[in-house]
């Protein structure tokens, strides 16, 4: 059974619906492979697939969104390892389960590319209340998609409005410098006044990609673990920091402390920052 069909069922109102799941859910569960070696993710079907296990409160459940062309399937895809297996760019209605070392500690993801698989309300209230954390795509190249994942955030507000759920704001076709209509600081501004973290990728020449995907493990880490647990992990960090880093920060902290105005910068740039809160 594909990894979505299982959560999406346990959800499904009894209204006659459960015989239109499979047709619904056209979904393939990607992992990657031998021939993939290239990918963020390592095979972990069995973790995914098994129930009952205590590997499977482990599996974090990331959901994409975005408007049609943005490049959200094309993210998948690099996480997934298989971005060149003759598979459509703009194919949807796929998921991705795979394991990834991040800070030295091992983490399974299931990322649901479903979004722009049917266009029953129903699948798309389901989108916005099954993940364990959220990654809302635009392309840099396109204002009305930026307009577009500023209503997303509006909309995951609405139906998770008592959960601090993580949301990771994607500025993807970073590449296409000439096409830009959409600036960082405007990425910047609209991760500050909605309050998520924010990232600009290129699938293509997959960069940040990487950095995206450790970047929602250690926010819902953030969320999820002890206070222990994350001092433990945030000491780590900070052993791994140069010196010179480490002061720039400190000093970041204390101009902003008797400057609004560098304040609000100080809350720019930490929106960049997917190790911290």
């Amino acid at each position: 059974m594909p990894v979505d069909d299982r959560d999406l069922r346990a959800t499904m109102p009894q209204t006659g619906q459960t015989d239109d799941l499979s047709n619904l859910l056209r979904c393939t569960s990607y992992s990657p492979s031998e021939q993939h070696r290239g990918s963020y993710a390592s095979d972990s079907s069995d973790s995914v697939i098994s129930t009952g296990s205590e590997t499977e409160s482990q599996i974090y459940k990331v959901v994409l969104l975005g408007e049609h062309g943005v490049g959200k399937s094309s993210l998948a895809r690099v996480f997934g390892g298989v971005e060149d297996a003759g598979h459509d760019c703009d194919e949807a209605g796929n998921t991705y389960d795979g394991s990834m070392v991040v800070d030295d500690e091992d983490a399974s993801i299931v990322l649901y590319d479903i979004w722009e698989q049917d266009n029953s309300q129903w699948l798309k209230d389901q989108c916005m209340r099954m993940g364990d954390a959220y990654i809302i795509v635009y392309s840099v190249t396109d204002k009305a998609s930026f307009e577009k994942a500023s209503e997303l955030r509006i909309q995951l507000r609405r139906a998770r409005q008592s959960e601090n759920i993580p949301i990771i704001l994607v500025g993807n076709k970073s590449d296409l410098v000439r096409s830009r209509e959409v600036s960082v600081d405007e990425g910047s501004a609209c991760a500050v006044v909605f309050d998520c973290k924010f990232i600009e990728t290129s699938a293509s020449l997959h960069h940040n990609v990487q950095d995206l995907f450790e970047g929602i493990v250690r926010q819902i880490r953030l969320r999820k673990d002890s206070k222990e647990e994350n001092a433990r992990r945030m000491a780590n960090c900070r052993r791994r920091e140069s010196i010179g880093k480490k002061a720039k920060r400190f000093l970041g902290r204390m101009v902003a402390r008797k400057n609004k105005k560098m304040a609000f910068r100080q809350k720019s740039k930490s929106c960049h920052d997917l190790t911290v809160l």
